[in-house]
């Protein structure tokens, strides 16, 4: 549960021009499966109006310096550039809700009054498989269950 609303994270950045899009995709699971909060490629023009991507990780201040290794090491740019963000959170739970297609894990997100329910996709994908069902299919089910 995450109980603390506010917080600081760092946005790493690096702009990307060189490098094929075979080697470079990889590096978004490699920063994720790091402890990256988040990870994405924006495109981006740079100068002689050459098309690239702006790789972006969103990482806790203790993970600074690792994960900016990694995207150093990882792609063919020369520097990144970084800044603390400051942030607002929803306070998470999870629960495990009974649906006709087993048990599906939903997290519960809540900020003051607001309150959010979402289905886990993974548990879901994996019911979805497993019934020979749709993925929507499985999120209407956890949805009827949540009414």
């Amino acid at each position: 549960m995450v109980n603390q609303p506010e917080d600081q994270v760092i946005s790493i950045n690096a702009n990307v021009d060189d490098q094929s899009p075979e080697t470079l995709a990889p590096i978004i699971d490699l920063l994720m499966d790091q402890g990256a909060l988040d990870a994405f490629f924006t495109p981006i023009q740079m100068k002689k109006n050459r098309p690239a991507v702006e790789l972006t990780a969103l990482v806790t201040p203790d993970d600074l310096n690792r994960l900016a290794a990694l995207i150093l090491k990882h792609t063919t740019t020369l520097g990144v550039r970084y800044q603390r963000l400051d942030r607002l959170i929803m306070a998470r739970s999870f629960k495990a809700i009974q649906t006709k297609f087993g048990k599906i894990t939903v997290k519960v997100a809540k900020f003051g009054e607001i309150e959010k329910t979402v289905p886990e996709f993974e548990d879901c994908l994996k019911a979805s498989k497993a019934f020979g069902v749709s993925l929507q299919d499985v999120y209407q089910a956890v949805y009827q269950c949540l009414e």
